[in-house]
């Protein structure tokens, strides 16, 4: 079952943060295989906490708050934050702040950048794929230099013949060229890209 948010004294408790959690209806039809009498195993005040002290209960939800808000910090202290993809970077700032952008993470808005479209039309990932694409070139451009070079070592005629350089320089060519079309960029889509942190 869902674990919501609640109010608790006048303050907002982010119950939430714990996600999900089992049910004795979870116990008895999974546990059944491990146990005899999964319900004696697991009882009620097992599965929900807050039915042996609910201050307890609270204090521990506040902690774990209080530990993601603290490393969710140091994400934006070093400036690691720019380079996390968006709904990554939407949690750190919940985590951190308690909302992204004046929203909670349950706002539909927020949950919408989770989605794979989302992700493959967001900036972070239009850079990656324009570093992708800057280090392939990067890559033939080197593969070029070295087949040219290799080809003009006098006395290397024979084995340049054995390797197949020449055949292989014109396929280096034909993938620089590919690469310095606009199109390759989308056929880039769907991959991981670049970093671009990655000089």
């Amino acid at each position: 079952e869902k674990i919501d948010d609640f109010e608790w004294e006048g303050r907002a408790v982010p119950a939430s943060r714990l996600g999900y959690r089992i049910t004795k209806k979870f116990v008895n039809y999974f546990f059944c295989r491990i146990f005899d009498n999964p319900s004696g195993v697991f009882e009620a005040d097992m599965l929900q906490p807050e039915k042996q002290d609910f201050q307890v209960f609270v204090d521990g939800i506040e902690n774990i708050a209080q530990a993601m808000e603290k490393s969710a910090k140091l994400y934006f202290e070093d400036g690691i934050i720019q380079d996390a993809c968006p709904p990554l970077q939407a949690v750190l700032h919940v985590m951190a702040h308690g909302h992204y952008n004046g929203k909670s993470i349950h706002d539909p808005e927020i949950r919408a950048m989770f989605t794979r479209d989302a992700l493959l039309a967001s900036d972070w990932y239009k850079e990656r794929l324009i570093k992708k694409r800057s280090l392939d070139k990067a890559l033939y451009t080197r593969h070029i230099s070295y087949l040219n070079e290799f080809l003009q070592r006098p006395g290397y005629e024979a084995e340049a013949d054995r390797l197949r350089i020449p055949a292989r320089l014109e396929e280096a060519r034909k993938q620089l060229a590919n690469v310095d079309k606009d199109e390759y960029l989308q056929k880039l889509v769907g991959t991981l890209g670049a970093d671009p942190i990655h000089k």
